[in-house]
Formats: C-alpha cells, sequence, structure tokens
C-alpha cells in the first residue's frame, strides 16, 4: 500500500511539474509575443502636445469659413488653473482611481474581459484616463488585442515618463466635446462663453458627461438627456466624497445654462455642420482631427440671411438644386414649431390629389361644418361657397382643407408625413392636422425638405449641410449621398407647382407676384384672437427652396403674418438670388393629361365629367388632371341630344310648342309626320293644323360639319281640334266697311 501511495505521489508530481512547465512556457511565449507585437509601439510626445490640429470649414466656393466654433478649436489649458471641481467631475466619470492605479486598472480590466468573453465581443474597454489619452492620439479606434496590448505598453511609458497632474492635462487638452470642440478650453467657450477655469460644479459636471457620446449628449440638442448625463456624473462625484449631499441636491436642481453662441446668427451654420459633422459617426481623432469640412454654405446667401432685420425670432434656411443648406440662421436653435397652414399642401391636397380623391379644379362648399364637436373657421371669419381645391390652396381656406383631409384620413395622411420625416404623434391623428395641429411640431429644416418633393418630381431628399469631407492628407473620407425616395408622382407635383404658383400670384403669398419667373409659395400663421405665435413663407425655384419662420420662442402674441413679414424677407432673399440669373420654369407639365370637360355640368353643380368630343369649343373646359386619374364618365350631349319634355298647348285652333332653352341644338318638329319646324331653338313654335286630332313630335339635333346627330325623339301627346266656323269680321281699317 505504501509503495503504491508513493507511486501515485511521484506521478501526481510530475503531472503537477508538467503543468508548471506548461504555464511558464505559455507565460513565456505571451511576454515574448506581448514584445514581438509591441516593438513598434513607442511613445510620441509631440502627439500628446500637439493641439493645434483642428477642424477647417469651407463654403461652397472653397473658402474657408471663420467662426467663434471653429476658431476656439485646440486652445490648451493648465491643469494648475482648473478648479478643483472640474477635474473632480472628469476623474469621477472616467477614472475615479486616477491618481491610485499606475495606468491600468487591472480589476475592471478583468471584469471586462470576463464579459466580453461571455459575449464574444469587445464592447467592454476598461480605460483609464492615461488608456483613453493613449488610445487617442497614438492608436486607431480598431477593437483588436493587437491595439489592446500596444494601448497597455504604451500607457506604461506614458505613466513612467509623465506625473498623473500632467496626463491629466493633456487628457483634458486632447478630448473632443463634439461641435467640433477639441479640449477642454475650446469647449467652456462654446458650450457656456467663458474660460475654463471659470467652470462651476454644474458646468463641469455637464461637459464630463459629454464625452461618451457628444451628439447624444449635447444640451443644444437635446437639454434633458444632457441633464440626466450631468446628473449622473454628479452621482459619481458623490460617491467619491468630491462633493457634499447639499451640493448634489443644489447642483442637481440647476438648469444648464448655454452661452448665447449657441443661437447667434453667425454660429447657426456653423452649429448645425457639426451637429450633422458629429451624427456621421467619424472617429473624432483620427479622422476629423485636422480635416476640412467643405460645406454647401453660398456666402451671399448666408450674408443675407444674417442681415435680415426683424422683430422677433427668426429661423431662415435656403437649400440649392442638389437640396444642400446654401444658408441657415436661427435664434430657436432649430426648435420645433407648429406649422399652421404650411403644412396643408404636403399632408391634405398633394396626398389627396395623389390618391385621385380631388383635382385641383375640384369644387367643395366652403360652408359651416362640424365634425363631431370640431368646427374649425376660415382666417377671414367667412363663408365663400362653392371654391376650388386650388382656390382653396391659393387663398389658405380652412374649412375645405378640412373636408379634404376627412375624404384622405388622418392616418393615410400620416403615412405621407412618415415619408417627407414629419413626425407625428398619436394624438396628431385627426381633422386638425390639415391645419398644422400637432402636439410638437416641426422646424424649418423638415418643412424646407418637405417642400423640396415638388420641384424634384415627388423624390424627397433629405437636406445637408455638409458636401465632403477630406483629411489632413486631403484624401475624401466623406461624401454626402443625396439618396431618393419616392414621396409622390411627377404629375401630382406638377399639379402642386401650378397651384402654388398661383398661390405667389394672387393668393396670400402675392407678396411674390411681381418675381420675373416661376416661384412658388406657401405662408402659414399661426395663433388666437389675442395674436400670432407663428408665420412662415416658403418658396421654392426650380433651384432653390426657401423657408422663413418668425414669431416668439416664448409664444408671445405678436402680430407677425406669413403673408406679411415672413412674405417680404422671402422676397429680399429671392431678388439676392437672381438678380444675376433668372431661374429655369418650373416643371408643370410633366405626368399630367391635358382633358375637356363638359363646362355646363361643372358651372352649375360641380360636375365633373369628359366633354362630348363634338361639342362647341364654348362648352368645353380645358384643365388638367393627374394621368391616370382621368373622369371616367363622358358626356354625350351632342353627339346625343338629350332635352327635357318641351309643353304642348292649345288656344283656339293653334298649337303652342314651348321648347327648354338648349345652346348648340336644333329642332325637329313633326305634326303627323309633316314637319311642322326645322331650325335652331326658338322658345315657341306657334302651329294651325285644322280640324281633328294630331300627333306631335319634337326631335332635337345637333349638327357638326357635316354630320347630324339626332337625339330621342319626344312625342308630345294626341291633341283633338273641333270644327269651328270662321266668322268673317270686316277689317275696321277698311274705308266703307259699313257698306259691306
Amino acid at each position: 500500500m505504501f509503495l503504491y501511495i508513493l507511486n501515485l505521489m511521484k506521478k501526481s508530481l510530475k503531472i503537477t511539474l508538467a503543468v508548471l512547465l506548461c504555464i511558464m512556457a505559455a507565460a513565456l511565449a505571451a511576454i515574448a509575443a506581448y514584445f514581438a507585437v509591441t516593438a513598434d509601439a513607442k511613445l510620441d510626445r509631440a502627439k500628446l502636445v500637439n493641439y493645434g490640429q483642428s477642424i477647417n470649414f469651407f463654403d461652397d466656393a472653397g473658402n474657408k469659413i471663420e467662426s467663434a466654433a471653429v476658431e476656439n478649436s485646440r486652445v490648451s489649458v493648465s491643469a494648475d488653473e482648473l478648479a478643483a471641481h472640474t477635474k473632480n467631475a472628469f476623474i469621477a466619470s472616467e477614472d475615479k482611481t486616477f491618481y491610485s492605479h499606475h495606468g491600468l486598472n487591472y480589476g475592471r480590466m478583468a471584469k471586462a474581459l470576463i464579459k466580453n468573453i461571455a459575449s464574444f465581443s469587445f464592447k467592454e474597454g476598461a480605460s483609464t484616463i492615461s488608456q483613453q489619452l493613449i488610445k487617442n492620439t497614438h492608436l486607431s479606434n480598431d477593437k483588436t488585442v493587437k491595439r489592446k496590448l500596444k494601448e497597455i505598453r504604451l500607457t506604461k511609458q506614458l505613466e513612467r515618463a509623465y506625473t498623473k497632474d500632467e496626463i491629466l492635462e493633456m487628457y483634458l487638452n486632447t478630448i473632443y466635446f463634439g461641435h467640433s470642440c477639441y479640449g477642454l478650453q475650446s469647449a467652456a467657450h462654446f458650450y457656456f462663453g467663458k474660460n475654463a477655469e471659470d467652470l462651476d460644479l454644474n458646468e463641469s459636471a455637464t461637459l464630463a458627461g459629454l464625452l461618451s457620446s457628444p451628439n447624444n449628449y449635447s444640451p443644444f440638442k437635446d437639454t434633458e438627456k444632457c441633464k440626466k448625463r450631468r446628473d449622473m456624473v454628479l452621482r459619481r462625484m458623490l460617491d467619491c466624497s468630491f462633493i457634499t449631499v447639499e451640493q448634489y441636491n443644489e447642483t442637481c436642481a440647476e438648469r444648464i445654462e448655454t452661452a448665447a453662441d449657441g443661437t447667434t446668427r453667425s454660429g447657426s451654420y456653423i452649429k448645425a455642420a457639426c451637429n450633422e459633422l458629429d451624427a456621421l459617426g467619424l472617429d473624432s481623432y483620427r479622422d476629423l482631427s485636422g480635416c476640412s469640412v467643405h460645406t454647401y454654405m453660398d456666402a451671399a446667401a448666408q450674408r443675407q440671411v444674417d442681415s435680415t432685420a426683424y422683430e422677433h425670432d427668426c429661423a431662415i434656411m435656403i437649400t440649392n438644386a442638389e437640396n444642400g443648406v446654401s444658408a441657415y440662421m436661427t435664434t430657436i436653435d432649430g426648435a420645433a414649431r407648429q406649422p399652421g397652414s404650411a403644412i396643408k399642401p404636403l399632408l391634405v391636397y398633394a396626398p389627396a390629389i395623389e390618391e385621385g380623391l380631388v383635382h385641383t379644379f375640384t369644387k367643395i362648399d366652403d360652408c359651416p361644418i362640424n365634425y363631431g364637436g370640431y368646427a374649425p373657421e376660415n382666417h377671414d371669419k367667412k363663408f365663400h361657397g362653392a371654391v376650388t381645391v386650388a382656390e382653396s390652396l391659393a387663398k389658405s381656406y380652412n374649412i375645405p382643407a378640412v373636408k379634404v383631409l376627412n375624404m384622405l384620413t388622418a392616418e393615410r395622411a400620416a403615412e405621407y408625413a412618415e415619408k417627407l420625416n414629419i413626425d407625428l404623434e398619436d394624438g396628431d391623428k385627426n381633422l386638425s392636422l390639415a391645419l398644422g395641429g400637432m402636439k410638437y411640431g416641426c422646424n424649418i429644416k423638415v418643412l424646407c425638405d418637405a417642400y423640396t418633393v415638388f420641384r424634384q418630381q415627388g423624390a424627397y431628399t433629405p437636406s445637408t449641410f455638409i458636401k465632403y469631407i477630406t483629411d489632413r492628407n486631403g484624401k475624401i473620407i466623406y461624401r454626402s449621398p443625396h439618396d431618393k425616395k419616392r414621396v409622390f408622382d411627377p404629375g401630382t407635383c406638377s399639379l402642386m407647382n401650378e397651384m402654388l404658383t398661383a398661390a405667389a400670384e394672387t393668393g396670400t403669398a402675392k407678396k411674390l407676384r411681381h418675381c420675373a419667373y416661376d416661384i412658388a409659395a406657401k405662408t402659414g400663421t399661426c395663433g388666437d384672437e389675442s395674436g400670432n405665435t407663428d408665420a412662415y413663407a416658403i418658396a421654392y425655384t426650380s433651384t432653390h427652396t426657401v423657408c422663413v419662420w418668425q414669431g416668439d420662442a416664448n409664444n408671445k402674441r405678436t402680430d407677425i403674418t406669413g403673408g406679411g413679414t415672413c412674405c417680404g424677407a422671402l422676397k429680399d432673399i429671392a431678388d439676392m438670388l437672381y438678380r444675376d440669373k433668372k431661374p429655369d420654369k418650373l416643371q408643370t407639365g410633366q405626368g399630367t393629361s391635358e382633358i375637356y370637360i363638359d363646362r355646363q355640368d361643372y358651372e352649375e353643380s360641380g360636375k365633373i365629367i369628359l366633354a362630348d368630343e363634338i361639342a362647341p369649343k364654348l362648352c368645353k373646359l380645358r384643365v388638367s388632371c393627374l394621368k391616370g386619374r382621368e373622369p371616367a364618365e363622358k358626356s354625350s350631349k351632342f353627339s346625343s341630344p338629350v332635352i327635357r319634355q318641351p309643353k304642348l298647348s292649345t288656344d283656339a285652333d293653334s298649337v303652342c310648342i314651348e321648347l327648354c332653352k338648349t345652346k348648340y341644338y336644333s329642332y325637329l318638329i313633326k305634326c303627323d309626320n309633316d314637319i311642322v319646324y326645322d331650325g335652331p331653338y326658338r322658345q315657341k313654335i306657334t302651329h294651325t293644323p285644322g280640324s281633328g286630332s294630331h300627333l306631335y313630335s319634337v326631335t332635337p339635333y345637333y349638327t357638326h360639319g357635316d354630320k347630324k346627330y339626332s337625339g330621342r325623339c319626344l312625342t308630345l301627346g294626341q291633341i283633338n281640334l273641333s270644327t269651328r266656323t270662321k266668322e268673317l269680321l270686316p277689317p275696321i281699317a277698311h274705308p266703307d266697311w259699313y257698306n259691306r
């Protein structure tokens, strides 16, 4: 037994030694691999302290755009000048053991490794501030083992070469805060209009909260998301004992007050371009640092909108033929507003035409309505009787628009809204949508983009500020895609172009009527009896779309109107755009059919039927409709004339036939197969047939060229005249009547 146990122990010892040797061999191999893979990983001081790289913006002509946001990029700050709460906000948010570790947090790395193995991914990074600095300045963003090993070695080199305060300072001077802001100093200037050393606790926590996703947490984009992120940073600071409970509660209750630069005119375009840049998902350190962003800005157009005089809040946007943004200015930071009647062409009339529910010449009774308690009124408090769709749109009557939406249904309108990127809430899907009744509304970029479908034959393309981007070496790394999707038939857009051009000539946008080129326009005004809150004027030509909004950011009542101040500003912009060259004509014929409808039926009852081909010219009305949506019913008034039953009466020994009045018809009247009359309309035809029984008939007919088209023969009935002896009375005028 003893020998057996001894042999077993010897075997176990051999196995243990073999395992240990394998582990040592694997460790040595791993160490060798580590040094082999990271042999070229050398710390470059220049990359750590080179704060001069920035993002440059250029206009459509290739000229560099100067702006506060761009000029503030990559301005360095000394960590010694920063308040303790500012540094602590970043430490608590990103690396709470920063001052105690030697560059690597092995506990966090182990946890991240376990999670990555479990999820078969590299989602968990566990990076310290030192690792982030190395990754941002020295390495690519690839999630590979090789890159991670290089990061570890470079981090060790960094920690040996610099103090913690120096590392923190370099980190704060290189991180990206969005809106083209690199480094804490430029971020402090842009977001809060102050130097980094003057940031308070609220502002410091806000900036620290941006780092994980500046595009999502920017206070200029979503205040609530930004606030929640700030509060999370404050909570971490409290957990680290960097702040007291009182400081935590007081700061969480504070508002985030951003700098006015976020909404000034001069910064509007660049700010919007930076928002778009951040949303592209390009690497902020490898792709964007030192890159050149080429925009669609038209310098002359931008100067025009920046210099527009106004008494209230204002937003203006101009897009070019490619739907690139030529100019943009806003004092409300792109906030959503109620669109009012500006929504009618997009969600009411164009969809109704597309669906074949109405034509531009369809007559709608503008009269009092009440749909389940909803009883809208026209802006002039009047009713206008039978008005066409085109007139309703041009004059912006509300009641016809609601009636058309009722035919279309709000649910169907919502489907078109989705295609046009107009966000609707479930509560918006009702008849008030016809007048722009929406919970949140939409901003002018959404409206401007939507209106471009009409000049683009029904294709929707979201507008962009950025044309293309080149890296620091001049290589193009991004180009605006300008993807298109079909929303309306080209014919629908041709008809909308006709109607909106009329709105600019005789409708609510008539301030544009003297433009010497094709321009289509629509206005909109929101308010109540105490004043207006929002006013719009939107116009487009074959090359540009222009949207002007004026109002009050706090919904205070004003006297502004879409057809007044907004249209005036829009006209000034149009005059500037086409000072040297007029745009081409708008498309008004593609996808439409030119038809003739029966004028009498249309004018008397609003009924729309195709005119008889042989009808006289004055009996036809030429109109345009969407191809494939032509009226199915066709008149036969002249190829098969029809009249009302004539009246037949007798007077003594004569018969009177009274005809109904019908233009262009002729009549064949017979008595017992003998022709009594054959000719054009006469109100009464008198005939003396003699005594006895007689049968009268009337046949209407129409002559076209050499051909005669007869209608149905109408029998008027049997007439009986009794035999009478005529009394011969001497004529009174006879000179000797008394001798006879």
